[in-house]
């Protein structure tokens, strides 16, 4: 659509040079077909599916109908029922463009060029309208400046909505061999992902070769008393490896000599406990 809409502002840009080179005698012949032109082009807007779609289908029909007046009345001899309905399709015009650009000045960074040719269109119509241009050269101008002022705005919408379109559907298609090498790359990083882990990650303070840690699922076979060797080896490595200073693996500790012999009757525990000196 932003394609139709470029051929519109460029077809705009024809009419404005060719108007100003008419005659005034002609300008009752050609008011008609140029609002007509302006009525396709908001039938594009309205096709384009922007949000505001249904205000452009109703410009259509309104234009349409101007323009259709105009033609019917293309045997008046004077210039006031085409300066009117000139400045009726300006005044009209320009109010949209200014509602819509004050509408989408948050999501739109052309917004404010959108609301300056609105009020150029409004203050032109309501200048058109007025009589003021009821000559043949004002009417010509008029319609020229109408010309430049719908290229611009046209022009401006077509590049707009080109920036914002998205790819088309067969950029994103691959050659069969890279897609061939995409699917098989996919395949095998969702085997590889899903696999079971074959190796668990070190601790920072187990040095390298020593057993699970603590806590983890003990090797097949093997005694609980040969999971609490293990453990307490473990634990002795981290605590050295952490710095904390204590009797080493293998390290002979002297015994006190003054520990009592450990009783062998409830008699003998009960009579320790009532030994005077000792704390229960």
């Amino acid at each position: 659509m932003w394609g139709f809409l470029m051929f519109t502002g460029a077809a705009w840009l024809a009419i404005s040079w060719s108007v100003l080179r008419l005659e005034p005698i002609d300008i009752a012949a050609v008011a008609g077909p140029i609002v007509l032109f302006g009525a396709v082009g908001e039938l594009l807007r309205a096709i384009a599916g922007t949000r505001t779609w249904w205000l452009n289908a109703c410009l259509t029909v309104l234009f349409a109908a101007t323009g259709g007046l105009l033609m019917w009345d293309i045997q008046d001899s004077t210039y006031t029922t085409p300066a009117a309905l000139i400045g009726w399709y300006l005044m009209v015009r320009g109010a949209v463009d200014i509602a819509v650009g004050i509408m989408t000045r948050g999501a739109d960074r052309t917004w404010s060029l959108l609301v300056t040719i609105g009020v150029l269109q409004t203050g032109l119509g309501f200048w058109s309208a007025s009589s003021f241009a009821r000559t043949g050269p004002m009417v010509i101008v008029v319609l020229g400046a109408l010309g430049t002022l719908r290229a611009i705005a046209d022009l401006v919408t077509a590049l707009r909505l080109r920036e914002v379109a998205g790819p088309r559907k067969d950029v994103l298609e691959l050659p069969p061999e890279r897609a061939a090498g995409v699917s098989g790359y996919a395949a095998g990083l969702t085997d590889f992902e899903g696999a079971p882990s074959r190796s668990r990650a070190r601790h920072r303070a187990r040095p390298a070769g020593t057993a699970t840690p603590a806590g983890a699922t003990p090797p097949t076979g093997e005694s609980f008393h040969d999971q609490v060797v293990r453990t307490t080896a473990d634990l002795d490595a981290m605590l050295a490896q952490a710095g904390i200073t204590g009797p080493r693996a293998g390290a002979v500790v002297e015994s006190p000599k003054d520990i009592p012999a450990v009783p062998d009757t409830p008699e003998g525990v009960e009579g320790e406990v009532e030994r005077p000196g000792r704390q229960a």
